[in-house]
């Protein structure tokens, strides 16, 4: 079973994260939030692969939670960029499923992808967010992906 992490709470279940995350949007209905889901990677012998789920309440804070995975994929960039970015979408088609579940169907779920203009993934970018986009999920690259490049990043290493 896979677990997730939050700072403040500990080790939960996807159940018990996500029913975190709606105690989080009811504790304070009328605000805007968005929800965000990336994956960043480090490669250290295996591959470390950290998803991240971010309920942001817009100008009010944020909660996160990650989960961290060990695996033994091909090094190189772009197999290991387009797994982040398959993560991510496994992820934001679980949560988009419960959040249906529940009567949330027309939440957006922003997926943030580890790439951005400057650096060798900036040849990716246009694949990986055609990627993402072709399954209706919107996609966000750096700057604009903390999700990935801060928030998972932080607990890859």
């Amino acid at each position: 079973m896979k677990y997730f992490i939050s700072p403040t709470k500990g080790r939960l279940t996807f159940e018990e994260t996500f029913d975190d995350i709606m105690a989080f949007v009811h504790d304070m209905p009328d605000e805007e939030y968005k929800l965000i889901i990336g994956t960043d990677s480090q490669v250290n012998g295996d591959t470390c692969f950290v998803s991240a789920i971010v309920i942001h309440r817009v100008g009010r804070g944020a909660r996160y939670y990650y989960c961290r995975e060990h695996e033994t994929i091909g090094t190189g960039l772009r197999q290991r960029i387009f797994y982040e970015a398959s993560k991510s979408l496994d992820l934001a088609s679980q949560v988009a499923h419960k959040l249906a579940e529940n009567g949330y169907a027309d939440v957006n779920i922003e997926i943030h992808l580890d790439v951005g203009v400057n650096g060798k993934t900036k040849e990716l970018i246009r694949d990986i967010v055609g990627m993402i986009s072709g399954t209706g999920f919107s996609a966000r690259i750096k700057p604009d992906s903390y999700g990935a490049s801060k928030v998972a990043d932080k607990h890859t290493r």
